[in-house]
């Protein structure tokens, strides 16, 4: 008879050899596997007949029907219903504005065993407190681990960070994990937490998969494999508004050539000198790394890289071209995505227009944004904090002023203007400054990473 018990983020196995991947702790005496192991561990003794008795599992069975009536799309529907044949364990990769969090709650409703939905913000953790609360409050708290709170229920929020601080203490209290935008969960510190949980079921949200790093490759271990996909296309016009992007090419002045010209010739010799790439932002930390280190040419080049960056951000024509937009749809709600903070607060001096950026406290950001859905303000100016986690369904126009070259944050950036309402149609606009590395920046994003999810 195999005994198993949860201890700290691992499962113990004792009266017997329990099958791979145990190993026997030295130190205590004890067959030792990670806490992740608990679906597969139970799925071979069955399997092999082998009887057991459970000690480890603490999940609760809940009674969960949702009081907000709100018939699925077709598509949610499909989504939900190939996550369980998937055996409810699987990645839905849906377009930001297509209800993947009502997919969510669907799923949570239907499994019916206690749930931890984890996510990157904390912005986002007091939204799905809100939607759960409004769902199942009725019948069941909803829990806050994060931003200060320390309450866990059988439902509970909370982010990545004090998931992968808690995990070890309460893994054994969940059987279904919903990881919203999963993207994140393959980063080294993240990917610890599916094992230290016990959790046998997962689902996994997000509009793009696809990581620079290849670290989607690890999302099937994670939290399961992509069991359903839909991109913008698939849904605009119908249950997403009509798109269009639009590039726009913007010429750098006689004057701003040369300076881009000498910068980059510094910069490129110095990454041919130490044989650097740049493909991704693994290359670009190696870059700062050998260049903070080198007493040959390494100071020179990384003001020639912030210089280089500084050029194609701040060109003339892309200010006036910038400024030509906001008039133009003036009666639009417009957002301009910048990269950088200095250049979000220099935008907004120069244009009178709000900017959000992560310094921007929260009651000062709330207010920005609830008077941007009410109409008095018309644009608003951001860098990468409005990616994720935003829901302005009245913005219909998107400015990429400067990025990088991820096909996520393209298509993040792009889903902030897709919100469905009456009579909409949105446009992305995405100004690339030629004759720069803005030009390849701009096709990579505008491609998923190759080799990721088809």
């Amino acid at each position: 008879m195999i005994e198993l018990s949860y201890e700290s983020g691992t499962l113990l196995a004792g009266g017997g050899k329990p099958p791979e991947p145990f190993v026997w702790d030295k130190r205590t005496e004890q067959w030792r596997a990670p806490a992740g192991a608990y679906r597969e561990t139970v799925l071979a003794l069955r399997e092999g007949g082998t009887p057991y008795e459970d000690h480890a599992a603490r999940f609760e069975k809940l009674s969960l029907e949702s009081r907000v009536a709100m018939e699925p799309r077709p598509y949610q529907r499909e989504a939900l219903n190939t996550w369980r044949r998937g055996e409810l364990r699987g990645v839905v990769v849906l377009p930001t504005g297509a209800g993947k969090t009502a997919v969510a709650v669907r799923a949570i409703e239907r499994a019916g065993r206690s749930t931890l939905v984890v996510v990157p913000t904390l912005a986002l953790l007091k939204q799905w407190y809100s939607i759960l609360s409004d769902s199942f409050g009725h019948s069941v708290t909803v829990g806050l681990l994060g931003g200060g709170y320390h309450e866990v229920t059988p439902l509970t929020v909370t982010t990545y960070d004090s998931a992968y601080i808690h995990a070890e203490r309460y893994g054994d209290r969940f059987a279904l994990v919903v990881y919203d935008e999963v993207h994140h969960l393959p980063s080294p510190k993240y990917a610890m937490i599916p094992k230290m949980l016990l959790a046998p079921y997962s689902l996994g949200l997000t509009a793009t998969p696809e990581r620079p790093d290849g670290g989607h490759e690890m999302l099937p271990e994670l939290a399961g494999p992509v069991v359903y996909r839909l991109s913008p296309e698939d849904l605009a016009g119908t249950y997403l508004a009509p798109f269009e992007t639009v590039r726009l090419p913007v010429e750098l002045t006689a004057v701003e050539r040369v300076e881009y010209a000498e910068a980059d010739a510094v910069y490129r010799d110095f990454l041919t000198k130490h044989r650097l790439s740049m493909r991704s932002p693994e290359d670009w930390q190696r870059f700062i790394m050998v260049a903070s280190t080198s007493h040959s040419g390494g100071r020179e080049a990384l003001l020639a890289a912030r210089r280089r960056r500084e050029i194609r951000a701040n060109a003339e024509r892309k200010g006036a071209t910038l400024e030509s937009l906001l008039r133009q749809h003036w009666h639009d709600r417009t957002i301009v995505f910048t990269k950088s903070v200095g250049e979000v607060y220099a935008l907004s001096k120069r244009f009178l227009v709000p900017g959000i950026t992560y310094e921007t406290p929260a009651r000062e950001r709330k207010e920005i944004l609830d008077r941007f859905r009410e109409g008095r303000y018309r644009a608003v100016i951001a860098s990468d904090v409005l990616n994720e986690g935003v829901d302005v369904p009245e913005a219909n126009v998107a400015v990429i002023l400067a990025g990088s070259a991820s096909h996520r944050e393209y298509i993040q950036r792009l889903g902030r203007v897709l919100r469905p309402r009456e009579g909409k149609r949105a446009i992305l606009y995405e100004l690339v400054t030629g004759g720069t590395g803005e030009e390849a920046a701009s096709r990579r994003r505008r491609e998923p990473v190759a080799g990721a999810y088809p």
